[in-house]
């Protein structure tokens, strides 16, 4: 199997080791990257997580990791959770723009409600910094690449639960003296990502439909693209927020590669990596709230935080296809 082996220690040294440290949504694809990660810096990790997206079997290959079942709506759960903690990453949310146009009222509750449940246990906790997971689906139809400074044109209830969630984190830290950090992520993608929903990511569906037999299904012409962005890059440049000296103030920061892919060369890039480059896609109307196109300016990262990508988007696709393969091959898909 192509695994991507990182080297945390070499990255980050020993600026966590022995802070105890809160993920919410642990559980789920980016979550436990993060709780793998620190675990593997020597920092106590506890998770909060609700399984409603994620599963307990996503870190049970490391430990140790303290998991609390609940929503990031108990209010008691997380302040019992955040009780002295140094760090609070905050990865819980529901997380699919189609879902998101289909019950907007759940949405707002989980995402915007939820991240202001989270700032006030991390100010009653006394928390350094919160590390909020922002998105780029809040650029919507700005013209690429985006830049931080422009201004945010949500498209679907997703993405505004996201500007909301960005809103909030500044706020709290302008008013409490709280310090966050806002990563927006673009595409995030690589083991363990769920390719069981119907809201999958698009590398997950396509390797879902591709293992299956199937032919993948593209919304729209394909010539859409994407900054797709391995999940250990979202990992660093969390890391990387937690660790900086100085104050970050609610400051807003894209998480990318700084590289572009179309939703079609993607397809065959899949098709070839799993040996069925006769699976070629079939196409289906736009979806509502969807974007066009994005990719990632990164001066801000790099300056604010020294980010870069540590991993390329083909050597991350191939461990990708590589880990769905061994997966989902001969299971019930």
């Amino acid at each position: 199997m192509k695994n991507v082996n990182t080297n945390w220690k070499a990255l980050h040294d020993d600026h966590f080791k022995g802070a105890r440290v809160l993920i919410t949504g642990g559980a789920g694809f980016i979550g436990s990257h993060l709780a793998e990660a620190l675990v593997t810096l020597g920092a106590a990790v506890v998770v909060i997580d609700d399984l409603s997206g994620g599963s307990e079997e996503n870190f049970a290959s490391f430990g140790p990791v303290t998991f609390v079942k609940a929503s990031i709506l108990d209010q008691q759960a997380l302040a019992t959770c955040t009780a002295g903690c140094k760090y609070v990453f905050h990865q819980a949310a529901l997380g699919s723009v189609p879902r998101s146009v289909e019950q907007p009222v759940l949405y707002h509750e989980v995402n915007t409600t939820g991240t202001l449940n989270v700032l006030n246990a991390a100010r009653t906790a006394g928390v350094r910094r919160v590390m909020f997971a922002a998105s780029s689906s809040v650029y919507g139809d700005n013209g690429v690449p985006w830049i931080e400074t422009m201004p945010m044109l949500p498209k679907s209830p997703y993405a505004a639960t996201k500007a909301a969630g960005e809103a909030l984190l500044r706020a709290y830290s302008a008013s409490y003296g709280l310090d966050t950090a806002s990563l927006r992520y673009f595409n995030i993608f690589g083991p363990r990502q769920n390719a069981n929903s119907a809201y999958a990511a698009v590398i997950a569906a396509f390797a879902k439909s591709m293992l299956a037999g199937e032919h993948p299904v593209i919304f729209g012409d394909g010539e859409q693209s994407r900054d797709f962005t391995f999940v250990h890059n979202a990992v660093h440049a969390n890391l990387l927020a937690a660790r900086h000296e100085g104050t970050l103030g609610g400051e807003v920061m894209n998480v990318g590669c700084g590289g572009s892919v179309s939703v079609n060369d993607l397809a065959r890039m899949m098709g070839q990596a799993l040996n069925c480059p006769q699976l070629t896609p079939r196409h289906a109307p736009e979806r509502a709230g969807d974007l066009k196109h994005s990719f990632a300016d990164l001066k801000r990262s790099t300056t604010l935080l020294a980010y870069r990508p540590i991993v390329d988007f083909k050597t991350g696709l191939a461990a990708t296809v590589q880990w769905y393969a061994d997966t989902l091959q001969g299971a019930q898909v």
